[in-house]
């Protein structure tokens, strides 16, 4: 039988100063046309550049294939010509980008960005082009397509930016479509739309996929099979059902325990420990021994080969035989370890008590917020007058009570971070009030404000541009102290050094640059700057959307960590609703400015009370191939409305299943549906009939 796409021993290496970095080692695989598979592993495995390989996108210098065959439809891809390989590219074969801002040029429109491919590839007039961006643009949930098309890049969000994204790659109807990280930047109602919209045209127009990703639910929904990697080869690869249910690698046994799951498990995640390979080094031992908890002495006396598990299942790990029959039993797999794991350990004693008996301590609020709101004015013509209004927070109120984490949820657009800025006063509200332990920040100014900012920080969501890159850690870490003129020169050294500590990182790489460190450690420089000045309110703004799942899992725990051993109280802003359940105590639900639901974590996930909550949920992927795939998902229809002109009465009754008349004609009512001690607020007017839906259900009226 001859395969879409065979890859054979297909080898990659970088030319660097410091010597060959050997970026993909030997790593072999076929796929079918119309069928489907995800390559998985951390950031540094390698699953980019295999990718980028098989495109003919390395650049040379410094990279070169160095060997190896990608045979795709019986040609093989690295004996063309670059012309050649050319016209296959973007038309045959297309690739979602990873990094959404830098793959659109800035310079250019949306439109001509689109259309480029379909009038180069398709051969068609910009007029037929223009309408099929429309097309696509409206599928992958792009509000006023036919309007925004003459927009540039940095006019969208990041996840409208990966929407375009991958609106490029399929315009052109590819035969194999790669996607590169494709869901990381997209919040999971949009997550689930792309997913099922690329499911139904794989169907529809028998297109293969390549899904190369860390999110493990994606892959148990979405494919067929999975390659794990790790340092530049393949560990284990198989259907997805074995992969998850009989694993037979410690790596990706790793990577499955780093994930929170939406049961709301009280127990503390255990993430990867240590760090990834130098690759500058080729291996001479398993490249994962030094981080598995499963070690042995042959695992240290060579590289281990891929070995058969079961038809079609292969694993490269010397002790596979006994991790495969010990899968899904944590006392068999106990019983196997060989190397004590700190996090295994951790996890037996922090438990659901202490965290439940940390959230029963007396309500004190330290932040109140009050009918907030902050437009910002449209303007047109050559003498930019104002013609309307975006609406991004439109008359929010909630409470933050002392050392509690508020979850603050929603899509891309829906005012999440605007709120988080507004609230700190980085953007000074158009009306409201924001109380910060009694006093209204909102009528401060200057000197008086920039006093109070010692007490509020802010986490930012990418942890490569909130840092400086010309400064050195330390003098990004000491910066708010020397702004406030905390201790002299000796104590504010003292003070990083204890602080890079404090987030697990060396204190000797003080003087080392943010482009030294990997994404992992650049976030936990972020966190060490927000707590220099000892704050007691720390806004995290999507603080672990950019990172692998086991590097979440590491930033996630040290978070919660600061927040029991320093007293911190968190405003959580995320798109990820089981990480958000995890560290959170209470969860706001946010849609298009507004606050549509709010209480408890546990009310709200478990008995959720608005359709918009519904359907973010039911949009969440279980890292469970048979849990994920049995299940019915609520995938939300029609365009997110634009904020500038939002739908009139209940702003999501356009999207809803639900609505009525009355949902176009009159705002909702912001009611407790809970006690007065555990309130439980909802913006609906036919609330009553969700009390008893199953939030994955997809129920009628």
């Amino acid at each position: 039988m001859t395969h879409l796409l065979d890859v054979r021993n297909l080898v990659t290496e970088f030319k660097t100063d410091s010597g060959i970095v050997h970026a993909v080692n030997g790593i072999s695989y076929t796929l079918d046309a119309g069928r489907s598979m995800a390559i998985v592993g951390e950031s540094g495995s390698g699953k980019s550049v295999g990718a980028l390989s098989i495109m003919g996108l390395i650049p040379s210098p410094p990279g070169r294939i160095k060997a190896g065959e990608v045979i795709f439809q019986g040609r093989d891809l690295l004996q063309l010509s670059a012309e050649a390989v050319r016209k296959i590219r973007g038309d045959e074969i297309a690739l979602v980008f990873q990094d959404p801002m830098t793959s659109l040029n800035p310079v250019l429109n949306i439109d001509t960005q689109i259309t480029e491919a379909l009038e180069e590839h398709q051969g068609l007039h910009h007029g037929q082009a223009r309408d099929k961006a429309v097309e696509m643009l409206r599928l992958v949930g792009i509000p006023n397509a036919a309007d925004r098309l003459k927009d540039y890049p940095h006019q969208f969000s990041g996840g409208q930016r990966q929407r375009i994204g991958i609106a490029m790659a399929l315009a052109c109807d590819p035969s194999l479509l790669i996607a590169d990280e494709p869901t990381t930047a997209l919040d999971v109602t949009i997550q689930a739309q792309i997913t099922e919209l690329v499911m139904r045209l794989q169907k529809g127009l028998g297109m293969a996929i390549i899904w190369i990703t860390h999110d493990l639910g994606v892959v148990a929904r979405l494919v067929e099979k999975v390659a794990v990697m790790y340092a530049g080869s393949i560990v284990e690869m198989g259907a997805v059902h074995d992969l998850y249910k009989k694993t037979s690698h410690p790596y990706t046994l790793g990577l499955l325990e780093s994930i929170p799951t939406i049961e709301g498990k009280e127990e503390r995640l255990i993430p990867i420990k240590g760090h990834p390979p130098d690759l500058h080094k080729e291996a001479t031992y398993c490249p994962f021994a030094p981080r598995c908890r499963f070690v042995i002495d042959p695992c240290i006396e060579g590289v281990p080969k891929l070995q058969p598990v079961s038809p079609g299942h292969t694993s490269a790990c010397v002790r596979w035989r006994e991790i495969h029959q010990a899968a899904g039993d944590p006392i068999r797999l106990a019983a196997l370890q060989t190397v004590e794991d700190p996090e295994v350990v951790i996890a037996a004693v922090v438990g659901g008590q202490e965290k439940r008996n940390a959230r029963k301590k007396e309500r004190d609020v330290i932040v109140r917020v009050e009918g907030l709101k902050q437009y910002f004015p449209v303007r047109r013509g050559i003498l930019r007058r104002t013609v309307g209004y975006v609406k991004a927070v439109d008359n929010v109120s909630f409470d933050i009570y002392r050392g509690e984490t508020l979850g603050l949820v929603g899509e891309s657009g829906c005012g999440k971070s605007t709120t988080g800025m507004t609230v700190l006063q980085l953007l000074k509200p158009t009306a409201g009030k924001v109380y910060l332990n009694g006093e209204d920040l909102t009528d401060l100014d200057g000197e008086e404000l920039r006093a109070k900012r010692r007490n509020m920080q802010m986490i930012f969501q990418d942890p490569y541009a909130s840092l400086n890159p010309r400064k050195t850690v330390g003098s990004i870490i000491s910066e708010g102290l020397r702004i406030h003129h905390i201790g002299d020169k000796a104590e504010r050294q003292q003070r990083v050094e204890a602080l890079m500590a404090m987030v697990g990182l060396n204190p000797n790489f003080i003087n080392r640059f943010p482009h030294e460190f990997s994404g992992g450690q650049r976030q936990r420089i972020g966190i060490a700057r927000a707590l220099a000045t000892e704050p007691s309110f720390i806004v995290a703004d999507e603080p672990i959307s950019a990172l692998d799942v086991s590097i979440q899992a590491q930033v996630v725990n040290l978070l919660d960590d600061l927040k029991r051993e320093l007293g911190l109280t968190y405003l959580f802003i995320a798109h990820d609703l089981s990480m958000v359940r995890y560290i959170s105590d209470r969860v706001a639900v946010m849609y298009l400015g507004k606050i549509v639901e709010l209480g408890e974590e546990s009310d709200v996930f478990e008995t959720p009370l608005h359709p918009y909550t519904h359907a973010l949920l039911s949009a969440i992927p279980i890292p469970d191939p048979d849990a994920e795939q049995g299940r019915t998902r609520i995938v939300l229809e029609g365009e997110v409305p634009n904020p500038s002109n939002p739908p009139s009465g209940c702003r999501f009754h356009t999207r809803c299943q639900y609505a009525t008349d009355l949902c176009a004609q009159a705002d909702p009512e912001f009611r407790n549906l809970g006690t007065a001690e555990r309130q439980h607020m909802v913006a609906c007017h036919y609330v009553e009939q969700f009390l008893s839906v199953p939030p994955s259900a997809s129920a009628q009226p």
